[in-house]
């Protein structure tokens, strides 16, 4: 009885398993389509010496929200006019949001070199540590043992 049901239970399996077999594959594909384009992208910094810089300002993209479109009525015209807004400023084109995004996503790297600087030369910059006691092969810093007189 119970081969019965592992083998209704396997069947069951791999109906389920043809049935979604698209979804399946096509997930599949899209991890393999991200997975190659993530292998290229390192292949490609291996030989581009700028590649840091390029993956810093991208890193800072992420960390920045996107320029974001809202539709208003105009003040005078109470026709509907397209805003864009970028950390809470309204522009009147995308072009000017745009710009103002790029300038804070480059300022935001800078500050990431910044403080790289701030972390690794301060390491160099430290004066060594001295030591104020004497030497002990110094002798005449020392007190010398003088036996009693009797």
């Amino acid at each position: 009885m119970s081969n019965l049901l592992t083998l209704a239970l396997i069947l069951f399996g791999a109906a389920l398993l043809y049935g979604f077999r698209d979804r399946l594959l096509t997930a599949l594909q899209r991890f393999d389509a991200r997975n190659t384009r993530r292998r290229a992208e390192e292949a490609r910094a291996l030989r581009d010496r700028y590649a840091h810089y390029r993956q810093t300002v991208e890193f800072a993209e992420e960390q920045i929200e996107p320029v974001n479109t809202f539709t208003v009525s105009d003040s005078r015209t109470g026709e509907p006019v397209t805003r864009y807004v970028f950390l809470g400023e309204e522009y009147a084109t995308r072009k000017e949001a745009e710009a103002v995004c790029h300038a804070t996503v480059i300022e935001k790297a800078r500050e990431f070199y910044i403080d790289l600087d701030k972390i690794y030369l301060s390491r160099r910059r430290r004066p060594e540590p001295t030591v104020s006691a004497p030497a002990a092969s110094d002798p005449s810093k020392h007190e010398t043992y003088t036996p009693p007189r009797s």
